[in-house]
Formats: structure tokens, C-alpha cells, sequence
């Protein structure tokens, strides 16, 4: 049974930075795709970063290149969202996503996520 468990969302202001975590049990991390998703209210849900079974191997949306870096610490079994100079446009619940084969942006491809975290970036 894997389970995933994310820490870290909270409020800052435009131009702060958080770090998203999100543990992983049950089955070693670089087995998996896996990453982050997001959903603001209203909107449909997207794709924020996704790392392959190769740490190298790292996809990010186009809002979030270049702000946006997903470190993966395979000692720890912990995917994280590191997020830098935050906009009100970033507001939304963060997921953490999960799957074994490839890449995908699609979110029903992914077996496993996180509860969710807030992530609130006031103006």
C-alpha cells in the first residue's frame, strides 16, 4: 500500500517561498513518476512539476518554470515542491501525485495522491 503525506503549504506574501514535502510509504520513490498537481478555486486541476524514476528526468508547467524546483531526496523516500517568487495566481490546493511507467499530465493517470495542502499567496 503506498501512501503519500504532504507537509508544508501555508500563506506568504507575492514574492516569498515555501517548500512543499510529501513523504512516500509503502514502495521506494524512484520506482514511481511522481510530483505535484494543483487546483485553485473554480479552475480545473493541473499539472505543477513531475519527476521521473531519474532525477534528472523533470517536466514543469510553463507558469511555474524557472520559480518552481522539485528536489527529490531518495534517502528519505520525499518528493518535495520548492517554490520561489509566489504569485496570487499560485493560491490553490497542492497535490502530490504518484505512478509507476511514465510521464503524464494527465491526472487520472496517476494511482496515488496526497490528501492536499493549502498554498495561499496574498498581493
Amino acid at each position: 500500500q503506498v501512501q503519500l503525506v504532504e507537509s508544508g503549504g501555508g500563506s506568504v506574501q507575492a514574492g516569498g517561498s515555501l517548500r512543499l514535502s510529501c513523504v512516500v510509504s509503502g514502495r521506494t520513490l524512484d520506482r514511481y513518476y511522481s510530483g505535484w498537481f494543483r487546483q485553485a478555486p473554480g479552475k480545473e486541476r493541473e499539472v505543477v512539476a513531475i519527476v521521473g524514476r531519474d532525477p534528472g528526468n523533470i517536466r514543469y508547467a510553463d507558469s511555474v518554470s524557472g520559480r518552481f524546483t522539485i528536489p527529490r531526496d531518495d534517502a528519505k523516500n520525499t518528493v518535495y515542491l520548492q517554490m520561489n517568487n509566489l504569485k496570487p495566481e499560485d493560491t490553490a490546493v497542492y497535490y502530490c501525485v504518484a505512478k509507476i511507467g511514465y510521464y503524464s499530465d494527465y491526472g487520472p493517470d496517476y494511482d496515488y495522491w496526497g490528501q492536499g495542502t493549502q498554498v495561499t499567496v496574498s498581493p
